[in-house]
Parts: C-alpha cells; structure tokens; sequence
C-alpha cells in the first residue's frame, strides 16, 4: 500500500442554492407561491408588497452593485463561533430602538406595535375554519348516547380508528394490543355493536356487506322509509350475491333465489340508494381549489389566442428604500449592513427567481397554445399529441424544466379550466395521416359509449370496428385499457346499471 498524489481536471454540474431556489419556485403551483412570497415577506425586513398599484414597478433595479452573487441565501450555519447570531441580536436590537423613516415620511418602528396590524393574525381570522371530522360528529352522539360507562373507553378508540368512509378495518384484538386499555374483548365487541347504531347508518362496518346490512337495519326501523322494501329479498342479494351483481349474473340470481328477474332489479335500485361510504356524508374530501397560471383569450382582430399570465404576488414586491440607504451608509454599524446586505440578496434573487418562472412558464403555455389551437376550437377530440421534449428543443430548454413548468398549473381557456399537463401527451396516427394523442382516442371512445343504445351496449370488438370507420386503428386490448382507465364498466356491467 502507498499513497501519492495526483492533479486531474473534470467538469461537474453544481448546483447553487440560487438554482435550487429557482427549481422550487417554478415548480410550485400558484397557491404555494403565494404561501412562500408572504413567508418571505414575514422573515425578510427588505422586502414589501405593494398592494395599491398592480403595475408598480420595483423601486430598485434588481442587478444592484456591491452584492455580489456567490454568497449562501441564508447566514453561515457552519462557522461554529457565534458570530452571526450576534449579529442578528445586534441588528434586532439596533432596529427595535431606532426609528426609520419610510418612503412617505410617515415614522415607523421596525417592531411592528403602536396599531399595526399583525399579517399573520390577519391571516388566520381570514382563513375558514376546519368542518367537523367524521370522529367529531361520532363522538358528540356518542357522549349523549345511553351506554354503560364501562364501554365509555372503547366506544372512543372505536370511533377514533373509523377511516374517513367510516369502516373499521382494525381488527377489536389489534385495537386491544395497541390502546393497552383494561377492557376485554367482550366489551369492545358491544361498544361496536353500539357505535353502529350513530348516525350516518353503515359506520363501524369491516366490509361493504355489512355496511349495506347496518343501513338496511336502521331503514327498517324507520315506518316511512320502510315503505316498499323487501328487506329479505335485499339482505339476501347483499350477503351472496354482491359478485353476482356485479358480473350480471340476473338468471343465476333468480334460479337461487326463486324470484323473478324483474324482482330482483327492482330490489338492486333500492339498494341503489345506500352508499358504500357513509362517512363521506359528514365529511367529504372538497377538492381544492383551483387558480389558473394564465388565461387563453381569442383576439378577434387577429385571430389569434392570447397568452394572459395572471398577477402574482412577485410583480408587486420592492425592496424598501430606506434599508437600500442604510446599507450605502458607511457610518451604519458594520454587523448591521452585513445582514441587511444577506436580506438584500435573498430579497433580490426571490424576485428574479419570480420572474425566471413567470417567463418560463408563458413561454411554455405560447408553445401549448400554438400547437393545440383545435383543441380550443373544436374541444378534446382535437387533441394533438405533444411531447414534452419537443416543447423543450423549440425553446432551448431542458425538458426537465419543461416538466417543473407544467406541473400542477392550469390555464383558463375559452372551454374551461385545464391542467397545463393534459396537452402533453403522446398519441397515434390515424389512415388519413392525421396526428391525434391518446386523449382524443379516449373521448372518441366515450363518445361513442355515451351515444350508445343502453339497452345492447357495444361490446370492445364492436367499439374497435366503429373506430376503424373513423378510420382509428386499435387492437381490442388497447379499448379495455382505455375504457378501464375511465372507469367505464363492461358491457355486460353497463346492462346490469342501466349506463
């Protein structure tokens, strides 16, 4: 063994925390970069909003001198000596006992009292308060609910291990191993047999056949809704023959059962009427909301779609004047323009990071935009396939940010609110030659689904030869896999449900 040294030169790909930053922020969809601005906007004294004038301009240019680029955005964690925290206490005492002048020659203390409002108690008294759980809900019934007190403990854990459609998929011994409460298996049984009994009818079910069973229980026990249920003939459809429902089986269902077919449909839409996930009444998963990136507006004069970007928060953020001049001022404490100069270039690169997406973005949507004019027109059936690599060789990008770029952004459009990811597809060829994404294959077959006569729907091979005569070429395997991705049943399902 020895050692020695040796000198060799290689290139490597650094990535700086400005790149870093700049990744993130294009990645995140609008909502998010509003949350990260106002975290910033709370964390750095540099920065402010300007909320009055949406077409303000920024009181300084971004490419400031004196700052240089190649410093961390944050302070040195690592030095180990103390030193910038001192610095950070100095600069917080220094600002809280000084006063400051702003831009309109108003005073201003740095500490944020005497009136001013607090941003973030602002936010949380505008921020909607958080529905009743589906536990909430169960746990009020059950504290006026009649029970022995000893089943008090394990009614609570029960409710409190329902999932949000309101099963108990832990099994009561598991429960019992886990909790380490003193109670016996008997006891947790009956404390389930009780929580069955809350409102919406079908929690505390292990299965989707015994949450039907429950809610045909407690329809039974009400005379109103009672009224032209054959609860038999549904108990017995629910316990044997969910499968069989679910294939079409209706001649092997009546040979068992000894009903008429008929029967036996009627009985299924009654028990169309319960659902498989009664927690989901109490609380349901709202989707979130959505804020379009941008908005496709149609020229009339030109003719042409128009790329609309909306307003972020990042057009309307300044670096406040008066700590531009305390930093030029040399008689400023040193450890004072030191963090002001830190700030500053945190401030300086979240703007440009701003804009560096804001422009990225719109170049993306331009070339979306261009490429998938018919779409807009004509609906999804004109859905052209666009490959991301495409879109990211025409503007000289990597299509890794292509991909950054679209990920959860929507664009408003003439026809609705898309996420910018749909037009990004691959796609086909069909006889005439004529380009078309598998998005358009997909509606071409819903269409002719939802066109179809319920009575005889059409089966896959079917479907493949009235898409040959629009001249689309597709094997049977490729249909099931799309009509499977669109939760569309098979025909024989389709009969069965009447879709």
């Amino acid at each position: 063994m020895s050692q020695s040294f040796t000198q060799r030169m290689d290139q490597r790909q650094m990535l700086t925390p400005r790149m870093i930053q700049s990744m993130e922020i294009l990645q995140m969809p609008l909502m998010a970069l509003e949350e990260r601005v106002d975290q910033e906007l709370q964390s750095n004294p540099i920065l402010e909003l300007r909320l009055t004038d949406p077409d303000a301009r920024r009181e300084a240019p971004v490419d400031q001198p004196g700052l240089g680029d190649n410093k961390s955005l944050s302070i040195n964690a690592e030095s180990g000596d103390g030193s910038d925290f001192d610095r950070l206490s100095k600069i917080a005492e220094y600002l809280e006992n000084e006063e400051f002048s702003t831009n309109d020659g108003a005073r201003y203390r740095f500490n944020g009292g005497d009136g001013e409002r607090d941003k973030k108690l602002d936010a949380m008294a505008n921020t909607a308060s958080r529905g009743a759980s589906l536990a909430d809900h169960l746990l009020a019934q059950w504290s006026l609910h009649e029970h022995p007190r000893d089943l008090d403990p394990a009614g609570k854990l029960i409710i409190n291990y329902l999932d949000s459609d309101g099963y108990l998929k832990t099994p009561l011994e598991e429960l019992l191993r886990v909790s380490r409460l003193p109670l016996s298996l008997p006891q947790m049984s009956r404390s389930l047999a009780l929580v069955q009994q809350l409102e919406p009818a079908g929690v505390g079910a292990s299965s989707l056949e015994e949450c039907l069973l429950l809610q045909l229980d407690a329809l039974e026990d009400d005379e109103d809704l009672a009224e032209g249920h054959d609860f038999p003939l549904e108990r017995a459809l629910v316990r044997n023959h969910l499968d069989d429902l679910k294939q079409n089986r209706y001649p092997l269902i009546s040979r068992k059962l000894g009903k008429e077919i008929d029967t036996i449909k009627r009985a299924v839409r009654r028990l169309g009427r319960l659902t498989p996930h009664p927690g989901k009444s109490i609380s349901p998963n709202d989707a979130p909301p959505i804020t379009p990136d941008a908005e496709i507006i149609l020229d009339e004069e030109t003719g042409r779609y128009e790329v609309k970007m909306r307003n972020d928060m990042g057009d309307n953020l300044l670096l406040r004047k008066r700590y531009r001049n305390m930093l030029a001022d040399k008689s400023v404490e040193k450890s004072t323009r030191e963090f002001l100069s830190e700030k500053m270039r945190s401030a300086k690169w979240l703007i440009e990071s701003l804009a560096q997406r804001r422009s990225t973005i719109a170049r993306v949507i331009r070339v979306v935009v261009d490429a998938q004019r018919e779409f807009f027109e004509k609906g999804p059936e004109a859905l052209k396939p666009l490959p991301m690599i495409q879109v990211a060789d025409q503007l000289g990008i990597h299509v890794a940010t292509v991909s950054r770029a679209v990920s959860e952004k929507y664009i408003q459009t003439p026809i609705g609110i898309f996420p910018l990811r749909r037009f990004f597809t691959g796609g086909t060829t069909d006889d005439s030659g004529t380009d078309m994404s598998w998005d358009a294959v997909k509606e071409k077959l819903k269409v002719l689904i939802d066109g179809e006569d319920k009575k005889k729907p059409l089966s896959d091979d079917i479907i493949v030869l009235k898409l040959k005569e629009q001249g689309i070429t597709l094997a049977r395997r490729t249909v099931a896999k799309y009509r499977g991705i669109m939760n569309i049943p098979t025909a024989r399902q389709r009969v069965a449900h009447g879709t």
